[in-house]
Protein backbone atom coordinates (compact mmCIF):
# COMPACT_ATOMS: atom_id res chain seq x y z
CA UNK A 1 0.00 0.00 0.00
CA UNK A 2 1.63 3.76 -0.90
CA UNK A 3 2.03 6.38 1.58
CA UNK A 4 -0.96 8.34 -0.15
CA UNK A 5 -3.73 5.53 0.18
CA UNK A 6 -2.25 4.57 3.66
CA UNK A 7 -3.48 8.16 4.36
CA UNK A 8 -6.72 8.21 2.89
CA UNK A 9 -7.53 5.33 4.19
CA UNK A 10 -7.01 6.41 7.99
CA UNK A 11 -9.18 9.93 7.16
CA UNK A 12 -11.72 7.75 6.26
CA UNK A 13 -11.85 5.73 9.39
CA UNK A 14 -11.09 8.27 11.47
CA UNK A 15 -12.72 11.97 10.25
CA UNK A 16 -10.75 14.55 11.40
CA UNK A 17 -13.58 16.44 13.72
CA UNK A 18 -12.54 20.35 13.49
CA UNK A 19 -12.72 21.85 16.94
CA UNK A 20 -15.14 23.74 19.21
CA UNK A 21 -15.74 27.14 18.69
CA UNK A 22 -13.83 29.75 21.28
CA UNK A 23 -17.20 30.88 22.21
CA UNK A 24 -18.58 26.94 22.50
CA UNK A 25 -16.25 26.27 24.65
CA UNK A 26 -16.56 29.64 26.72
CA UNK A 27 -20.56 28.59 27.09
CA UNK A 28 -20.03 24.88 28.30
CA UNK A 29 -17.23 26.50 30.99
CA UNK A 30 -19.75 28.82 32.42
CA UNK A 31 -22.53 26.03 32.64
CA UNK A 32 -20.40 23.46 34.25
CA UNK A 33 -19.22 26.18 37.09
CA UNK A 34 -23.19 27.55 37.53
CA UNK A 35 -24.16 23.57 37.47
CA UNK A 36 -21.72 23.25 40.72
CA UNK A 37 -23.60 25.91 42.72
CA UNK A 38 -27.58 24.17 41.75
CA UNK A 39 -29.47 20.89 43.09
CA UNK A 40 -29.79 18.48 39.68
CA UNK A 41 -33.63 19.68 39.48
CA UNK A 42 -32.44 23.15 38.93
CA UNK A 43 -29.74 22.48 36.74
CA UNK A 44 -31.89 22.10 33.36
CA UNK A 45 -33.84 25.62 33.28
CA UNK A 46 -36.61 25.21 30.69
CA UNK A 47 -37.37 28.78 30.86
CA UNK A 48 -35.14 32.05 31.02
CA UNK A 49 -35.68 35.36 31.78
CA UNK A 50 -33.73 38.66 31.27
CA UNK A 51 -34.93 41.60 33.17
CA UNK A 52 -34.86 44.65 32.13
CA UNK A 53 -33.86 48.15 33.65
CA UNK A 54 -36.19 48.80 37.02
CA UNK A 55 -38.05 45.06 36.32
CA UNK A 56 -35.75 43.03 38.73
CA UNK A 57 -38.27 42.47 40.71
CA UNK A 58 -40.13 39.66 38.10
CA UNK A 59 -37.86 37.31 40.44
CA UNK A 60 -39.41 38.64 43.08
CA UNK A 61 -42.47 35.54 43.53
CA UNK A 62 -40.27 32.43 42.31
CA UNK A 63 -40.51 29.46 44.20
CA UNK A 64 -38.25 28.38 46.88
CA UNK A 65 -35.43 26.56 46.77
CA UNK A 66 -33.69 29.67 45.32
CA UNK A 67 -30.56 29.56 44.38
CA UNK A 68 -28.70 33.21 43.60
CA UNK A 69 -24.93 33.33 41.69
CA UNK A 70 -23.23 36.83 41.00
CA UNK A 71 -22.13 37.83 37.13
CA UNK A 72 -18.82 38.09 38.80
CA UNK A 73 -18.54 34.59 40.41
CA UNK A 74 -19.16 32.69 36.71
CA UNK A 75 -16.32 32.11 33.88
CA UNK A 76 -16.78 35.00 31.22
CA UNK A 77 -19.69 37.05 32.58
CA UNK A 78 -19.25 40.15 33.16
CA UNK A 79 -21.29 43.16 35.60
CA UNK A 80 -23.62 45.49 34.17
CA UNK A 81 -22.69 49.41 35.64
CA UNK A 82 -26.16 50.76 34.82
CA UNK A 83 -28.28 51.36 37.77
CA UNK A 84 -31.32 49.24 38.07
CA UNK A 85 -29.03 46.01 36.24
CA UNK A 86 -28.27 44.05 40.06
CA UNK A 87 -26.03 41.58 37.82
CA UNK A 88 -26.82 38.15 38.94
CA UNK A 89 -28.67 34.92 38.10
CA UNK A 90 -31.33 33.52 40.02
CA UNK A 91 -32.61 29.68 39.44
CA UNK A 92 -35.87 28.51 41.13
CA UNK A 93 -39.34 27.48 39.98
CA UNK A 94 -42.16 29.41 38.94
CA UNK A 95 -45.84 29.22 37.88
CA UNK A 96 -48.58 26.72 39.65
CA UNK A 97 -46.13 24.20 37.39
CA UNK A 98 -42.97 24.54 38.88
CA UNK A 99 -41.07 25.32 35.56
CA UNK A 100 -37.42 25.05 36.51
CA UNK A 101 -36.22 28.50 35.63
CA UNK A 102 -33.34 30.76 35.24
CA UNK A 103 -33.66 34.46 35.41
CA UNK A 104 -30.83 36.93 34.68
CA UNK A 105 -31.60 40.43 36.85
CA UNK A 106 -30.12 42.63 34.42
CA UNK A 107 -28.04 42.45 31.76
CA UNK A 108 -24.78 44.45 30.43
CA UNK A 109 -25.00 46.42 27.14
CA UNK A 110 -23.01 46.89 24.10
CA UNK A 111 -23.34 51.03 25.02
CA UNK A 112 -20.97 49.96 27.97
CA UNK A 113 -18.28 48.83 26.11
CA UNK A 114 -19.12 45.55 25.62
CA UNK A 115 -18.68 43.66 22.10
CA UNK A 116 -21.81 42.03 20.69
CA UNK A 117 -20.38 38.58 21.42
CA UNK A 118 -19.80 39.58 24.85
CA UNK A 119 -22.92 41.28 25.94
CA UNK A 120 -25.23 38.22 24.37
CA UNK A 121 -23.25 35.66 25.91
CA UNK A 122 -25.70 34.68 28.59
CA UNK A 123 -28.17 33.73 25.74
CA UNK A 124 -25.39 31.09 24.28
CA UNK A 125 -24.89 29.99 28.20
CA UNK A 126 -29.11 29.18 28.16
CA UNK A 127 -28.45 27.77 25.46
CA UNK A 128 -26.43 24.90 26.63
CA UNK A 129 -28.19 24.56 29.87
CA UNK A 130 -31.10 23.34 28.01
CA UNK A 131 -33.41 26.32 27.71
CA UNK A 132 -36.29 26.00 25.83
CA UNK A 133 -38.06 29.56 25.94
CA UNK A 134 -36.93 33.20 26.49
CA UNK A 135 -39.00 35.98 28.38
CA UNK A 136 -37.06 39.29 27.38
CA UNK A 137 -38.42 42.61 29.22
CA UNK A 138 -36.74 46.47 28.31
CA UNK A 139 -37.56 49.99 29.10
CA UNK A 140 -38.10 51.81 26.68
CA UNK A 141 -39.36 55.24 24.42
CA UNK A 142 -42.57 55.02 23.09
CA UNK A 143 -42.37 56.61 19.41
CA UNK A 144 -45.72 55.63 18.58
CA UNK A 145 -47.38 58.74 19.89
CA UNK A 146 -50.82 56.87 20.73
CA UNK A 147 -48.19 55.33 23.35
CA UNK A 148 -48.73 56.07 27.03
CA UNK A 149 -46.10 56.22 29.81
CA UNK A 150 -46.88 52.94 31.73
CA UNK A 151 -47.70 50.74 28.50
CA UNK A 152 -46.84 47.75 27.76
CA UNK A 153 -46.18 46.54 24.12
CA UNK A 154 -45.28 43.16 22.83
CA UNK A 155 -43.10 42.70 20.41
CA UNK A 156 -44.11 41.37 17.03
CA UNK A 157 -41.34 42.50 14.99
CA UNK A 158 -37.74 44.44 15.01
CA UNK A 159 -35.80 46.74 13.57
CA UNK A 160 -31.68 46.29 14.32
CA UNK A 161 -30.16 50.08 13.38
CA UNK A 162 -26.37 48.62 14.40
CA UNK A 163 -26.94 44.95 12.27
CA UNK A 164 -27.49 47.42 9.71
CA UNK A 165 -24.96 49.42 9.81
CA UNK A 166 -22.49 46.61 10.52
CA UNK A 167 -22.27 45.72 14.29
CA UNK A 168 -24.58 42.95 13.39
CA UNK A 169 -25.13 40.32 16.93
CA UNK A 170 -23.83 37.58 14.96
CA UNK A 171 -20.70 38.97 13.05
CA UNK A 172 -17.79 36.98 12.76
CA UNK A 173 -17.12 33.22 12.35
CA UNK A 174 -20.40 31.23 12.87
CA UNK A 175 -20.42 28.96 16.21
CA UNK A 176 -22.04 25.89 14.46
CA UNK A 177 -22.42 24.17 17.66
CA UNK A 178 -25.59 26.48 18.35
CA UNK A 179 -26.97 27.36 14.83
CA UNK A 180 -26.76 27.97 11.17
CA UNK A 181 -24.78 31.12 9.17
CA UNK A 182 -27.70 32.45 8.12
CA UNK A 183 -30.74 32.46 10.12
CA UNK A 184 -34.34 33.77 9.21
CA UNK A 185 -35.70 36.46 11.58
CA UNK A 186 -39.40 36.56 9.62
CA UNK A 187 -40.37 34.18 12.77
CA UNK A 188 -38.75 35.77 15.35
CA UNK A 189 -41.00 36.80 17.54
CA UNK A 190 -43.52 33.84 18.51
CA UNK A 191 -46.87 34.02 17.95
CA UNK A 192 -48.39 31.07 20.31
CA UNK A 193 -46.28 32.86 22.81
CA UNK A 194 -47.64 36.52 22.30
CA UNK A 195 -51.31 34.94 22.33
CA UNK A 196 -50.69 33.78 26.10
CA UNK A 197 -49.81 37.34 26.65
CA UNK A 198 -53.51 38.47 26.09
CA UNK A 199 -54.91 35.15 27.86
CA UNK A 200 -53.22 36.24 31.10
CA UNK A 201 -54.16 40.03 30.98
CA UNK A 202 -57.61 38.82 30.47
CA UNK A 203 -57.26 35.95 33.49
CA UNK A 204 -56.05 39.01 35.84
CA UNK A 205 -58.24 41.43 34.49
CA UNK A 206 -55.12 43.54 33.65
CA UNK A 207 -56.58 47.49 32.61
CA UNK A 208 -52.51 48.56 31.47
CA UNK A 209 -52.63 48.72 27.80
CA UNK A 210 -50.99 46.32 26.20
CA UNK A 211 -50.27 47.00 22.37
CA UNK A 212 -48.15 45.09 19.89
CA UNK A 213 -45.09 46.76 17.72
CA UNK A 214 -41.94 47.31 16.40
CA UNK A 215 -38.81 47.81 18.54
CA UNK A 216 -36.31 50.02 17.24
CA UNK A 217 -32.54 49.02 18.51
CA UNK A 218 -29.91 51.92 18.94
CA UNK A 219 -26.50 51.81 20.43
CA UNK A 220 -26.93 54.49 22.74
CA UNK A 221 -25.94 55.19 25.44
CA UNK A 222 -27.53 58.80 24.43
CA UNK A 223 -31.26 59.03 23.91
CA UNK A 224 -33.37 60.43 20.55
CA UNK A 225 -32.73 63.23 19.01
CA UNK A 226 -35.57 65.34 18.08
CA UNK A 227 -35.16 64.54 14.31
CA UNK A 228 -34.08 60.57 14.83
CA UNK A 229 -37.22 60.09 16.86
CA UNK A 230 -39.02 61.24 13.37
CA UNK A 231 -37.23 59.27 11.47
CA UNK A 232 -37.93 56.19 13.44
CA UNK A 233 -41.76 57.08 13.29
CA UNK A 234 -40.69 57.00 9.68
CA UNK A 235 -39.82 54.21 9.38
CA UNK A 236 -42.15 52.10 11.16
CA UNK A 237 -40.53 52.04 14.80
CA UNK A 238 -43.31 52.29 17.49
CA UNK A 239 -40.13 51.99 20.80
CA UNK A 240 -37.17 52.44 20.87
CA UNK A 241 -34.23 51.44 23.54
CA UNK A 242 -30.71 49.86 23.79
CA UNK A 243 -31.20 45.97 24.36
CA UNK A 244 -32.98 43.16 23.49
CA UNK A 245 -32.53 42.96 19.81
CA UNK A 246 -29.01 41.51 20.07
CA UNK A 247 -29.96 38.69 22.69
CA UNK A 248 -33.69 37.53 20.11
CA UNK A 249 -30.86 37.44 17.27
CA UNK A 250 -29.16 35.05 19.29
CA UNK A 251 -31.10 33.37 20.76
CA UNK A 252 -33.23 32.56 17.44
CA UNK A 253 -30.18 31.47 16.42
CA UNK A 254 -30.02 28.70 18.92
CA UNK A 255 -33.24 27.98 18.20
CA UNK A 256 -35.12 29.13 21.29
CA UNK A 257 -38.48 30.63 21.31
CA UNK A 258 -38.92 34.06 21.93
CA UNK A 259 -41.40 36.46 23.76
CA UNK A 260 -40.14 39.84 24.20
CA UNK A 261 -42.11 42.92 26.40
CA UNK A 262 -41.25 46.43 26.85
CA UNK A 263 -42.21 49.05 29.17
CA UNK A 264 -43.07 52.29 27.60
CA UNK A 265 -41.64 54.74 30.44
CA UNK A 266 -40.95 57.89 28.40
CA UNK A 267 -42.56 58.90 24.56
CA UNK A 268 -40.37 60.06 22.11
CA UNK A 269 -40.08 63.93 21.29
CA UNK A 270 -40.58 63.92 17.85
CA UNK A 271 -41.76 67.40 17.44
CA UNK A 272 -39.08 69.69 15.66
CA UNK A 273 -36.68 72.14 18.05
CA UNK A 274 -38.43 75.81 18.01
CA UNK A 275 -36.75 78.09 16.23
CA UNK A 276 -34.72 80.79 17.46
CA UNK A 277 -35.88 83.48 15.50
CA UNK A 278 -39.23 83.86 16.50
CA UNK A 279 -38.56 82.97 20.26
CA UNK A 280 -39.76 84.67 22.98
CA UNK A 281 -39.39 82.56 25.39
CA UNK A 282 -35.43 81.00 25.60
CA UNK A 283 -35.51 79.60 28.95
CA UNK A 284 -33.94 76.17 29.26
CA UNK A 285 -37.71 74.73 30.13
CA UNK A 286 -39.06 74.86 26.64
CA UNK A 287 -35.79 72.60 25.41
CA UNK A 288 -35.73 70.21 27.84
CA UNK A 289 -39.84 69.61 28.23
CA UNK A 290 -40.30 66.15 27.29
CA UNK A 291 -36.94 65.29 27.87
CA UNK A 292 -36.20 61.53 28.90
CA UNK A 293 -33.98 60.27 31.59
CA UNK A 294 -32.77 56.96 33.69
CA UNK A 295 -34.71 58.05 36.86
CA UNK A 296 -37.68 58.30 35.35
CA UNK A 297 -37.10 54.49 33.19
CA UNK A 298 -36.40 53.21 36.72
CA UNK A 299 -39.11 54.80 38.27
CA UNK A 300 -42.25 53.47 36.03
CA UNK A 301 -40.62 50.13 35.83
CA UNK A 302 -41.51 50.22 39.66
CA UNK A 303 -44.63 50.42 39.23
CA UNK A 304 -45.46 47.74 36.14
CA UNK A 305 -42.80 45.34 37.79
CA UNK A 306 -46.36 43.86 39.55
CA UNK A 307 -48.66 43.47 36.40
CA UNK A 308 -45.91 41.78 33.89
CA UNK A 309 -44.88 39.20 36.80
CA UNK A 310 -48.24 38.11 36.91
CA UNK A 311 -48.37 38.15 33.01
CA UNK A 312 -45.64 36.19 33.26
CA UNK A 313 -45.82 33.67 35.64
CA UNK A 314 -49.78 32.89 34.38
CA UNK A 315 -48.14 31.85 30.53
CA UNK A 316 -45.43 30.01 31.76
CA UNK A 317 -47.83 27.51 33.06
CA UNK A 318 -48.52 26.86 29.32
CA UNK A 319 -45.31 26.38 28.22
Amino acid sequence: MTHEAATHNSSTLHPVVPPHSPIYVKALEAKRYIIGQLPEELSKPRLAIICGSGLGTLAADLSEPKYEIPYHDIPHFHVSHVAGHASKLIFAYMGENRIPTMVLCGRYHSYEGYSMDVATFPVRVMKVLGVETIIVTNACGGVNQNFNVGDLMILKDHIDFPGLAGNHSLKGPNPEEFGTRFPALSDAYDLHLRKLVYDAVKTHSIDRPIHEGTYCFVSGPSFETRAESRMLSMLGADAVGMSTVPEVIVARHCGIRVLAISLITNKAVIQESPSAKDAVDTSSKIMSKGAANHLEVLEVGITAANDIRRIVETLVNDL
